[in-house]
């Protein structure tokens, strides 16, 4: 039920702001909430009080770290996402094939996010999760992502967002991600030039399941080093584009 007094809502963000700030910080006390917050401790305390009541945060020693609750929620909706059912296996197989990063991401409040990921014996070690959330324009994935979508929706999300400098290769410029996105629609794959890490270069396709999901895609990501030349522009779309076609009609006939 909605409410429109603006107490509640105030109260509900400030208790989220601390639930995002205890994750930032990698755990954090009453002091140091406070005064990242510059609100009181008596107030912070409070907030915290009733989150720990609540099961959402825990407290190990002297500070507070978030609780495994939202990883019982988060996976809950995971698995009843039908394009993470069909893409785990694909994106194995993928992983194994190429012995680098298989990764699902959907676009949820205009962001990316990593749903899955499946890292292959001779990957490199990257800094992502399945939650992992990250602006769409900054990766393969998530260009992939805006290339299914009306380019009224994409300039909403820039309103929304903008195109924040992730690494010095992210396109910051509106006109050229539309380029972009131009291009991705007529080849059916994105391409990520350290764009969101520097060293690593990412492959990807969208994954179109006619309405019946929300809008995803699937990537290969990889060191620079191993992922270049024919096997950047030539090999790996070809086979991320056919895994995402896989998906697509799995998806559509299930």
């Amino acid at each position: 039920m909605e409410n429109d007094n603006p107490v509640n809502i105030e109260a509900t963000r400030t208790s989220l702001t601390i639930v995002e700030l205890i994750h930032e910080l990698d755990g954090a006390g009453v002091t140091e909430l406070a005064e990242h917050l510059d609100r009181p401790k008596s107030t912070v305390h409070d907030h915290l009080r009733t989150l720990y009541d609540l099961e959402y945060v825990v407290k190990v020693g002297g500070n507070y770290r978030v609780s495994t609750k939202f990883l019982q929620l988060g996976e809950y909706e995971r698995e009843n996402l039908p394009v993470y059912e069909i893409a785990k296996p694909e994106l194995d197989n993928l992983a194994e094939q190429t012995g680098d990063h298989a990764n699902l991401m959907i676009e949820e409040h205009a962001k990316g996010v990593y749903i899955y990921k499946r890292t292959g014996t001779d990957a490199a070690r990257l800094d992502t999760y399945p939650g992992f959330r990250t602006p769409l324009h900054s990766t393969a994935m998530g260009k992939a992502i805006l290339s299914e979508m009306p380019d009224e929706r994409i300039h909403e999300i820039v309103d929304k967002v903008g195109l924040p400098e992730v690494t010095p290769h992210t396109i910051t410029d509106r006109d050229q991600l539309f380029e972009e996105i131009e291009t991705i629609r007529e080849q059916g794959h994105a391409i990520d030039r350290e764009e969101r890490a520097e060293g690593i270069q990412c492959v990807a396709a969208p994954v179109n399941a006619d309405g019946t999901d929300r809008l995803a895609a699937v990537s290969v990501s990889s060191l620079v080093s191993k992922m270049h030349g024919d096997r950047l522009t030539e090999e790996m779309p070809e086979l991320v584009k056919r895994t995402a076609n896989k998906i697509e009609v799995a998806l559509n006939y299930s």
